[in-house]
């Protein structure tokens, strides 16, 4: 069981406004995912050694998107539901509960990114999914009482951050739990056997 902590939830009135709480989370995703400079970020997910079913990275950017924007409306319809005068007693709680969640699953969401490829640090991104997957369970849980709709629009978040965690828990441990330097910028060729690149036709 959580509690609220409002020194570490987002404003009443993100949740409150459906613009503010949808487009929120797809303005930080975006936001982080350039910062990472995402030519660089290409470069490194081509030398990686890959799980089978992982995506091609132009999947990436729109999937992302789409599910920010589940996730905002999510938290709009939620917050909406339980907060009106008219709703439980439990249901006002539930609601607070999972705004703290859904805070903290958001700055674990966005620091994902920055762990796995600017720090290179592949045990600590996937401690970080693998966290962030259990809040946004209990959350999708919590919110799921509140409004089933709410909890519906967190089902293929929640559903593709279990993808993403084995994806995550797959490139580390298929490339030893070090992704350090690991970055070419074209494929390479048939004299370059020594390359990192992983050609997976």
């Amino acid at each position: 069981m959580t509690t609220f902590i409002p020194s570490i939830t987002l404003p009443a009135a993100v949740f409150a406004n459906p613009y503010a709480s949808i487009l929120l989370p797809i303005a930080c995703g975006t936001a982080v995912g350039f910062s990472v400079q995402p030519k660089e970020t290409q470069k490194s997910y081509m030398a990686l050694k890959q799980p089978p079913y992982r995506p091609p990275p132009y999947v990436f950017g729109p999937a992302w998107s789409v599910l920010y924007g589940l996730m905002g409306f999510a938290a709009y319809r939620a917050y909406n539901t339980g907060m009106n005068p008219f709703a439980s007693t439990e249901k006002h709680l539930l609601t607070k509960q999972g705004a703290t969640l859904y805070t903290i699953q958001l700055g674990l969401n966005l620091i994902w990114m920055p762990l796995f490829f600017i720090a290179k640090r592949p045990i600590e991104a996937t401690v970080d999914i693998v966290a962030l997957t259990g809040v946004t369970g209990y959350l999708t849980y919590i919110w799921g009482q509140v409004d089933p709709v709410a909890g519906w629009a967190l089902a293929p978040y929640l559903g593709w951050l279990g993808f993403a965690t084995y994806l995550s828990a797959g490139v580390g441990y298929l490339n030893d739990w070090d992704t350090a330097s690991k970055e070419v910028d074209s494929p390479p060729s048939t004299k370059a056997k020594d390359t990192k690149y992983v050609d997976e036709k």
